[in-house]
């Protein structure tokens, strides 16, 4: 038999042996990039991430030409009497310049697809909200003389595929005229709206061909026998009617718990799970198909309306921007603008865009992608299906042309958005042409509009080479972003625990690293977030100009007058536009360029989720 022989060492001997075992070595320290700026210098200073807000050669132009973008949004339906007479219009221009913004974007065209101007595409806005324009005043003639008296830029904004107004349709049938008496052009042309894949529910039992339809609308007790209804909270739902019958399902949609009548004796539902329940004819199938420890599975059939069919979806009545009178109307109306007014240029307001992610699913966008594709498609399972878990929460089952899908969408919004910018250039040459639209460039694959450069490299699954390559940020001149959050900065969200993707800053980096050089970025802020709080204000400015090349105010509306002296404060030092400065963006692309072509290695993009719906 063999010994085996151990031997001790005395702790104090193994600890001087690792310790002469171990080189130790260490990076040069560095100081925090976050650090006490003011790129407003009459501000209070803020602190803020130096590395990834100083990125790009537009940042670094900017500020070392000390030029920054002050601008001030005029939403058209919104003020209306604040543009309604000769007088107001002389007297805000002189208070706007007075206080320092160097830029005015103001709203032609609202969603409602009507124009504050005299067009001859469509009717003249005259009522909003009790608010009135007189039919034979033109606001933005009288704009346009008092900004170049000024010396301040003018940009008109427009709606590209918005034609009509949720709230006004419904005045409207009502026979009130709180919004006029139109709703908007696209009532008129339901063959030109935007068609939505919005499926209809059925329950299914497995290994059956039993099937029952499911209400979409959740937390309601059955009012028909025809169909089923979904509850995930029995405090919004009530009490079960005579001679319902519910099944609990848990997160998988196994039913668990089976009840009779009025006399539950359950209160609450699994979490991720819900209550389903029928009367009449809906009672009996579960009562016939259902057992317990089975599965219940939530099935989507096709089913395809016009968005005027679905006014709960959204406020504006969104177009198909397939459509050819649809594209055309949109260039109309720069060809109209352009040549009747001495503008500076033309700004897009966010609805440059689709519906959303079951927009658009018309026959004429089936027929232009299946011929891109080659193929007839099973339609729309191809392209995706929806998925319903057993809350109803809903999610999406990618078909083998999905990918492609998207970039088909991003490709359509990228050719007009091109077809545009010679449009605006050949109507009034040496015009600016900008865009807005929401700052969570995450979000903006549902909705078709990809405003990244072609060149931006990120994280993002849907980020494929050809979706990148339909970045149209090289069309444009300017890009604003609505960084529409509460919170300044990175610094700040840190110190709360918070999300640091759901501030300003971080919203404006993002902005800028996705436009890539390729137009000047301004990140903006919304008065309303700020009222009774002039220091978050302040701070949320010193994060727009110091991760963007400078900040947009939205909007003259939100009780504007207890923030005047603030912004008189804050733009002390009168600063010069970047997008007036002529030759100053080539000089940016061209560094850019020159970056490139040297290997110049970029540092990574730091994907910060935003919050959904910001800034649309």
């Amino acid at each position: 038999m063999k010994k085996c022989l151990l031997v001790l060492l005395a702790p104090s001997l193994l600890l001087i042996g690792a310790e002469a075992q171990v080189e130790q070595k260490y990076s040069k320290p560095k100081t925090s990039r976050l650090q006490l700026v003011t790129p407003l210098p009459t501000l209070p200073p803020v602190t803020m991430d130096v590395v990834g807000d100083g990125w790009g050669a537009a940042q670094q132009l900017a500020r070392a030409k000390d030029v920054q973008g002050r601008i001030l949004w005029v939403d058209g339906t919104a003020n209306l009497d604040r543009v309604n007479t000769e007088e107001k219009i002389v007297n805000l221009v002189q208070k706007i310049v007075s206080v320092g913004f160097n830029t005015i974007v103001f709203d032609v065209k609202p969603i409602v697809g009507y124009t504050l101007y005299p067009s001859k595409i469509t009717s003249k806005l005259t009522t909003w909200r009790g608010q009135n324009l007189p039919l034979n005043f033109d606001p933005l003639k009288f704009m346009v003389r008092e900004c170049k008296k000024q010396k301040i830029c003018l940009l008109v904004s427009m709606n590209a595929f918005s034609e009509g107004h949720r709230m006004a349709k419904s005045a409207v049938d009502l026979n009130q005229t709180e919004f006029g008496t139109q709703a908007g052009p696209g009532y008129e042309h339901p063959e030109q709206q935007t068609v939505l894949y919005e499926p209809t529910l059925q329950a299914r039992v497995p290994f059956s061909s039993a099937k029952f339809p499911i209400s979409p609308k959740t937390d309601t007790m059955p009012k028909s026998e025809d169909e089923l209804t979904v509850v995930t909270r029995m405090d919004r739902a009530g009490k079960p009617p005579a001679g319902a019958f519910g099944v609990v399902l848990d997160d998988r949609g196994v039913a668990v718990i089976m009840r009779e009548g009025r006399d539950w004796d359950f209160k609450v539902v699994p979490e991720n799970g819900s209550l389903l329940v029928g009367i009449g004819k809906g009672a009996e199938f579960l009562r016939k198909n259902v057992r317990g420890g089975y599965g219940v599975i939530f099935e989507s059939i096709p089913h395809f309306v016009r968005i005027e069919e679905r006014p709960d979806q959204q406020i504006p009545l969104m177009m198909n921007p397939h459509h050819p009178q649809v594209q055309q109307r949109g260039l109309d109306f720069i060809h109209e603008v352009l040549t009747n007014y001495a503008v500076d240029g033309i700004m897009f307001d966010d609805r440059l865009r689709y519906g959303g992610l079951n927009a658009d699913f018309s026959e004429i966008t089936r027929a232009q992608f299946e011929k891109l594709v080659g193929e007839k498609l099973t339609w729309p399972d191809d392209v995706f299906t929806f998925t319903y878990a057993a809350n109803l929460d809903r999610g999406v089952k990618p078909g083998k042309w999905f990918d492609a899908w998207m970039t088909f969408r991003a490709e359509t919004m990228r050719n007009w958005v091109a077809a545009a910018r010679r449009e605006v250039l050949s109507s009034r040459p040496g015009s600016l042409f900008g865009v807005y639209a929401g700052s969570w460039f995450g979000e903006y694959s549902k909705y078709g509009s990809n405003y990244g450069s072609t060149d931006f490299n990120a994280g993002f699954s849907f980020l494929t080479d050809g979706y990148r390559k339909a970045g149209f940020a090289s069309e444009l001149d300017l890009m604003i972003s609505g960084c529409y959050y509460r919170r300044a900065t990175i610094a700040e969200a840190m110190n709360a625990m918070a999300p640091v993707g759901r501030t300003v800053e971080a919203a404006g980096q993002l902005t800028n690293r996705a436009i890539r050089d390729q137009a000047w970025t301004y990140a903006g802020i919304q008065l309303m977030d700020f009222w009774g709080n002039p220091t978050g204000l302040k701070k949320a400015m010193q994060a727009a100009c110091g991760s963007t090349q400078g900040v947009m105010i939205f909007d003259l509306s939100h009780k504007m007058d207890q923030f005047w002296d603030i912004f008189a404060a804050a733009f002390k030092e009168r600063k010069q536009p970047p997008h007036t400065q002529k030759g100053l963006l080539a000089s940016v692309r061209q560094r850019r360029l020159e970056m490139d072509k040297l290997g110049v290695k970029e540092p990574p993009v730091i994907i910060r989720e935003g919050a959904s719906g910001t800034g649309f």
